[in-house]
């Protein structure tokens, strides 16, 4: 263990791959173990066969999923930290709109899928605004956490030295809920994949979802499309840490 804490890249790479290998170790063997038919349940070798027998079908479709996850992560980014903003500054319209932000996390976006089909086509448009329903929440609640918290004494020495409102918000209090977004962001990742997902399988002539649905008894093509989403939720999710690590240093060095 002594020699893993002296070793970072070891530590960020090697365990990590070791609980893939022993993921991948425990399914082979339950299938084996159980007897489970191939066509119910492949083997990683299947699924594997199907990698190699299908590559350009499967990571065309996986770039369209990819594609509408960034684009409908993005679009959520910019309006969930607006929205989470005005929620923190103004404490009436907190109180008018928080609610309605409930209820609407509170509604299963499932239900939501065949009514944007209705009403935006089967283009990415749907597929674009099933991700935004599912990462919004996420990342309003996390900003506006972040700004309600910030340290008293910040705001007072702000304050002290005659800084504005406007300066409290970017250079105060934005700063001092940074961490709090990113936990938000980091939430929502997962989901968005989860949504191109789910608008895909309703209704759509492109994507890993489309895959999935068009399979059929083939489960190797449905298994290596499900590990493709994985693989591009873990990327994607990484990536987010590796960004907070880099614009937020002082959070390891000030935290446990």
């Amino acid at each position: 263990m002594t020699a893993v804490r002296r070793t970072p890249g070891l530590r960020t790479i090697g365990l990590p791959a070791f609980g893939a290998a022993a993921t991948v170790a425990l399914w082979w063997l339950a299938v084996v173990a159980f007897e489970i038919e191939s066509y119910l349940v492949p083997t990683p070798a299947g699924v594997f066969g199907a990698f190699t027998r299908l590559p350009g079908y499967l990571l065309t479709n996986a770039r369209v999923t990819l594609l509408e996850t960034l684009a409908g992560f993005a679009l959520t980014v910019v309006v969930g930290v607006l929205i989470g903003t005005v929620l923190a500054s103004f404490r009436l319209v907190e109180e008018a709109m928080y609610p309605a932000l409930v209820a609407l996390n509170a509604v299963p976006k499932l239900a939501f899928a065949p009514l944007l089909i209705v009403w935006l086509g089967f283009g990415q448009g749907p597929k674009v605004v099933m991700v935004a329903l599912m990462c919004f929440f996420p990342i309003v609640l996390a900003t506006a956490t972040g700004l309600s918290t910030t340290p008293t004494e910040l705001i007072d020495l702000a304050r002290s030295l005659s800084a504005s409102r406007w300066q409290i918000l970017t250079r105060v209090r934005w700063q001092a809920a940074l961490p709090q977004i990113f936990v938000g962001l980091k939430t929502a990742m997962p989901l968005a994949v989860i949504g191109a997902l789910v608008a895909e399988l309703f209704g759509s002539s492109s994507g890993l979802g489309f895959v999935i649905q068009n399979a059929g008894a083939d489960t190797a093509v449905a298994f290596a499309a499900i590990v493709l989403l994985a693989t591009m939720s873990i990327v994607l999710f990484y990536a987010i840490v590796a960004i907070e690590r880099r614009l937020l240093p002082w959070v390891r060095e000030t935290t446990a």
